[in-house]
């Protein structure tokens, strides 16, 4: 059993991993989705001064998810913090298993292989005023291959690229693949996603969010794809 008990996890995929663990942290962000919990800020903007105040064991990061800054602000303030770095099914298991080793936990990921190619090309827009979307080098855009879908300007150079209405007009993708989260693409966004190409909403926790989840998550992913691209296979 680890010593660290006080646990500020500034991941909401931490956070709801280490829960399921058995283990409650003082504190997480306001996207954290723990209302009991005290919210020290969000991920870009966590409350340096309240979680010093709290005196925490371990202070929990992802380089994708914080800024570099709050981790060298943290340090400096003689918190211990572990950061994580996950960009991919596997680096999400062997970051989350060293996680799970430091603080006295047993846990253990192993993906399914991966889907035969569906022939079928994605736009997966995260943001829009700008379109931006996920690149190589994202956990988001290693999810969806894995599950046999080819991301749209993936290898772009860049791991959020940010694309204009004539570049995506080109491109011509088979659907629009529209996340939940991190923008809150919906129903009101529908007529205006289908000018692109015909769409699909996925989970955007399930699409973005790894840890305790990943296992349920690529099942729920591929039924729902299998469902709605026409083009599924089992």
């Amino acid at each position: 059993m680890s010593s660290l008990k006080r646990i500020v996890s500034l991941v909401p995929s931490v956070t709801e991993t280490i829960i399921e663990w058995g283990i409650t942290p003082i504190a997480c962000t306001r996207f954290c989705e723990q209302p009991t919990i005290q919210a020290v800020g969000g991920t870009k903007d966590p409350d340096i001064a309240a979680i010093k105040a709290l005196h925490p064991d371990l202070v929990i990061l992802d380089r994708e998810e914080n800024r570099h800054e709050d981790y060298l602000e943290l340090v400096s303030n003689d918190i211990q913090v572990h950061s994580l770095h996950v960009t991919s099914l596997d680096t999400a298991g062997n970051e989350v298993g060293r996680l799970a080793k430091i603080l006295g936990c047993e846990w253990s990921f192993m993906p399914s292989s991966p889907l035969p190619r569906r022939n079928i090309v994605a736009f997966v827009p995260i943001w829009r005023r700008p379109w931006m979307t996920v690149g190589s080098g994202t956990y988001g855009a290693d999810v969806l291959n894995h599950l046999g879908i080819d991301v749209l300007f993936s290898e772009a150079g860049d791991r959020y690229p940010t694309i204009d209405d004539e570049m995506l007009a080109r491109a011509k993708p088979d659907f629009v693949l529209a996340p939940t989260e991190p923008y809150p693409f919906g129903e009101r966004h529908l007529a205006m996603l289908e000018e692109v190409a015909p769409t699909v909403f996925v989970d955007g926790q399930d699409l973005f969010w790894w840890g305790a989840r990943m296992t349920k998550a690529l099942e729920r992913l591929n039924d729902h794809l299998s469902a709605n691209l026409g083009r599924g296979l089992r």
